[in-house]
C-alpha cells in the first residue's frame, strides 16, 4: 500500500496502542513526580534529593530492561512468542499503574513504579518490532508518526479527566492523593481497553522457526548479532547516535515536571502547559510524517536534533512559568518527530525476521527512559548545587549524538 492511503485495520490498532501506553507515560512525566513528591515531603525528603531519587529510579528502570530486553527481544523473534510475551509485559505495566494510587509509602512507590516502567517499557520492545508486521517498508515512516501522534491527543483523554479531578479535589470532598489515585487508576484501564484490537488481531509475519532450546539460541543469536553490528556500519553508528541524542530526549520528557517543581514553580501551571504539549505535538508529529515523503528521514531527524539543542540552552535559564509553558510549546514541536522517525528509520535498516532481537538493542539505547541522561541530570545537580546546570549537561547528548548519526547517514551513501 503506497504512502497517504487510509490506515489497514491491523496499522488502526497498532495505532491505537500507542494511544493506550501514552496515558501511563503521560502520568509519567506529569502525575507521577508530583505525587512522588507530596509523599517524600512527608517522609522529609530534600527537593534536590527528590529530584534525584526520581532520577535513580528511571535509570534503574534502564539498567533492568538493558539487561532482560535483548534476550526478551531475540526470543519474540520465534515464531508465535511475540503476541504472548508483548501482552503479558503490558499487563505487568498496567497493573503497576494502578497499584502506584494505593501506595502511601515514597520507597514503595518507587519499587512499584520501577516494576511498572519496566512493563512499559518491555512492551514497546515489542510493539516497536511489529511495525514491520503490521505495515510495508514505504509506509513505516507516516505510520510510525501516526501512532505518535494519535497517542498524544488521545492520552489527553484521561489526562484531562484526571486532572479534573484532582484541580477540584476539595469541591468533590476528596483528598487531593485521593484524586491522583481515581486518575492513576482510569489511565490503566484506558490503556489495557486500547491494548485489545491488537491483542486479538496482530499476527506475526517474519519469524525464526523456533528452536528446542529457545532461550540458549536466543543468546547465541544475540552474541552473533552484536559481533556482527561492528560491520554493519550504518546500524552500528545510528545505534550510538540513537543511544545519545534519544537520552537527552527522553529525559527532558521523564524529568520536566520535576524539574520545574523542584524550582517551586506552580503545579497547576506545570500540568496545564504539558498539556499542551501533547496538544501542540499531534498536528507536529502528523506534519512530519508528511515531511517524510517530501524529504529525507535524515534531514528531520537531524533538524530535530538541533532543535533539541537549543531548547536545552533554554531550559537552563528556566526561572518562571511564562518560560516553561514556551518550553513546553517548543519540545511539543520535535517531540513526536524525532521519536517516530528514528524508530521508522531503524526499521528499515534492520532485517525484519530479526526485528525483536534488534529492537531489543535499540531499546537499550533509548526507550529503557534514558540512564545516561537521567543520570547525568541528578549527578550534576547533586554535584553542583545547581538544577540548572543539571539540565544544561544534556547538551553534551545531543551534540554528540547528531555527529555520530551524520557518520551512519555517510555509511548508508557508501
Amino acid at each position: 500500500m503506497p504512502p497517504g492511503m487510509k490506515l489497514t485495520k491491523i496499522e488502526k490498532a497498532w495505532v491505537l496502542y500507542d494511544v493506550g501506553n501514552s496515558a501511563f507515560i503521560l502520568l509519567v512525566s506529569t502525575l507521577f513526580p508530583i505525587y512522588f513528591n507530596a509523599i517524600a515531603q512527608q517522609a522529609g525528603i530534600s527537593d534536590i534529593d527528590y529530584l534525584a531519587y526520581w532520577g535513580y529510579a528511571a535509570s534503574a528502570v534502564t539498567i533492568i530492561v538493558a539487561v532482560s530486553g535483548p534476550v526478551l527481544g531475540a526470543m519474540t523473534d520465534f515464531k508465535g512468542f511475540k503476541k504472548p510475551v508483548f501482552t503479558a509485559s503490558m499487563l505487568l505495566g498496567s497493573a503497576g499503574c494502578c497499584l502506584l494510587g494505593f501506595t502511601r509509602h515514597w520507597l514503595l512507590f518507587l519499587v512499584i513504579f520501577v516494576i511498572a516502567k519496566c512493563g512499559f517499557s518491555a512492551s514497546l520492545i515489542f510493539y516497536d518490532a511489529m511495525l514491520s508486521d503490521v505495515t510495508s517498508p514505504e509506509r513505516m515512516d507516516e505510520v510510525s508518526s501516526k501512532g505518535f501522534a494519535w497517542g498524544y491527543i488521545g492520552s489527553c483523554v484521561p489526562f484531562v479527566i484526571g486532572l479534573f479531578l484532582v484541580l477540584n479535589a476539595e469541591r468533590f470532598g476528596i483528598g487531593q492523593l485521593a484524586a491522583m489515585t481515581a486518575a492513576f487508576v482510569l489511565s490503566a484501564l484506558w490503556w489495557l481497553a486500547a491494548s485489545l484490537p491488537l491483542c486479538i488481531s496482530y499476527r506475526q509475519k517474519h519469524y525464526i522457526q523456533p528452536q528446542r532450546r529457545a532461550v540458549a539460541d536466543s543468546f547465541r543469536r544475540l552474541a552473533g548479532t552484536l559481533r556482527h553490528l561492528r560491520k554493519d556500519k550504518e546500524v552500528f553508528w545510528f545505534l550510538l547516535a540513537f543511544f545519545c541524542y534519544i537520552d537527552g530526549v527522553y529525559t527532558i520528557i521523564e524529568m520536566a515536571t520535576a524539574y520545574g517543581t523542584a524550582l517551586g514553580l506552580d503545579t497547576t501551571g506545570l500540568l496545564l502547559a504539558l498539556l499542551l504539549t501533547q496538544i501542540v505535538a499531534f498536528p507536529a508529529t502528523l506534519l512530519f510524517g508528511k515531511l517524510s515523503g517530501r524529504y529525507p528521514a535524515r534531514v528531520l531527524i537531524s533538524v530535530c536534533i538541533v532543535a533539541y539543542t537549543l531548547i536545552t540552552l533554554f531550559g537552563m535559564t528556566l526561572d518562571s512559568q511564562p518560560k516553561f509553558w514556551i518550553l513546553a510549546v517548543c519540545v511539543g514541536l520535535f517531540q513526536g518527530g524525532v521519536q517516530a522517525l528514528s524508530r521508522s528509520y531503524f526499521a528499515k535498516i534492520i532485517p525484519p525476521e530479526k526485528s525483536g532481537e534488534y529492537f531489543g538493542i535499540f531499546d537499550i539505547c533509548g526507550k529503557g527512559a534514558s540512564f545516561l541522561g537521567t543520570l547525568l541530570v541528578s549527578v550534576t545537580s547533586q554535584v553542583t548545587g545547581s538544577m540548572n546546570y543539571g539540565i544544561g549537561s544534556l547538551i553534551v547528548l545531543f551534540v554528540l549524538g547528531l555527529f555520530l548519526f551524520q557518520k551512519s547517514c555517510n555509511h548508508a551513501r557508501e
